[in-house]
């Protein structure tokens, strides 16, 4: 079966004319240090002229700052790097999908609210930022709190409400200057609003703002968890590569993406890398 995922992988790579590496799992900092020797290792034993990268990426989320280090990996080796979701990326996988010079999805691919997963200072276990901060904001806007809400104020930890004011604003400036450096960078032209005419380094900035907060915005999309599919990433005006209509393209993704996939989730895999450079053991 690894010989038949190898081969899914180079069509996939032939079709994209890019190199083409899978990521499963958390954006956790001790999956870093792999994630680090395995980029180096697929772009040194690469033939492929392009210096481009393709990463297909599966991931429930995690750190803002190990996504901040991954992007700072792929733009050392690449000078073009692309996204895939077939599946699912939520939180940091946004973000770093954000950072992307394109994303491709079709109309069962999901990204996710960015909402960062901190370790708290007492146990370490990771939390989602975004959800204890509207908690905390709503109890404070009360006129008159209930009593669960005094208990619940006088057990705040004030270093762990800093921590994760920190995680969310880190989150919102990575995605406005990745939006801006390299999705907006082809960016020239406007095409709806006043179109032909040239788009200033300004309006990239403030459509990366905007941006930046509607994926922050957790009183809009109600969930953590809350499915942002390509009709959704459009009316936020964000370019996604929709492949659902390209027969071949997504055929080639699917081949390889379910059939890698489906040997993880039947192993209950936590973290995985694979090209066709380097074996799956």
């Amino acid at each position: 079966m690894f010989d038949v995922i190898d081969v899914k992988c180079r069509e996939l790579e032939d079709k994209l004319q890019s190199d083409v590496i899978f990521y499963h799992g958390s954006i956790y900092p001790n999956y870093f240090r792999p994630f680090r020797d395995f980029v180096e290792q697929v772009r040194a034993e690469s033939t492929r002229t392009e210096e481009t990268v393709s990463v297909l990426l599966r991931t429930g989320g995690g750190s803002a700052e190990t996504t901040e280090r991954m992007v700072g990996v792929l733009r050392k080796h690449y000078k073009q790097v692309n996204f895939i979701v077939p599946d699912i990326a939520m939180s940091a996988g946004t973000i770093l999908c954000m950072s992307g010079d394109k994303i491709y999805m079709d109309y069962a691919s999901t990204l996710g609210p960015i909402d960062p997963q901190v370790p708290t200072p007492d146990t370490g276990d990771y939390v989602p930022a975004l959800g204890y901060l509207d908690k905390v904001l709503e109890i404070t806007k009360k006129g008159q709190l209930a009593p669960a809400d005094v208990v619940m104020l006088k057990s705040l930890d004030l270093a762990k409400l800093a921590l994760f004011e920190q995680a969310r604003d880190l989150s919102i400036d990575l995605l406005k200057k990745w939006l801006v450096d390299y999705k907006f960078r082809n960016w020239t032209i406007h095409r709806t609003t006043n179109p032909g005419s040239p788009v200033t380094d300004h309006e990239k900035a403030e459509r990366a703002e905007q941006i930046a907060r509607d994926l922050a915005d957790h009183k809009r999309w109600r969930s953590h968890g809350r499915s942002l599919d390509v009709a959704k990433l459009k009316e936020l005006k964000i370019e996604i590569d929709d492949y659902s209509d390209m027969v071949d393209l997504r055929g080639a993704i699917r081949s390889y993406n379910d059939l890698l996939t489906g040997f993880i989730d039947r192993l209950r895999i936590e973290f995985v890398m694979h090209s066709h450079h380097i074996p799956l053991n």
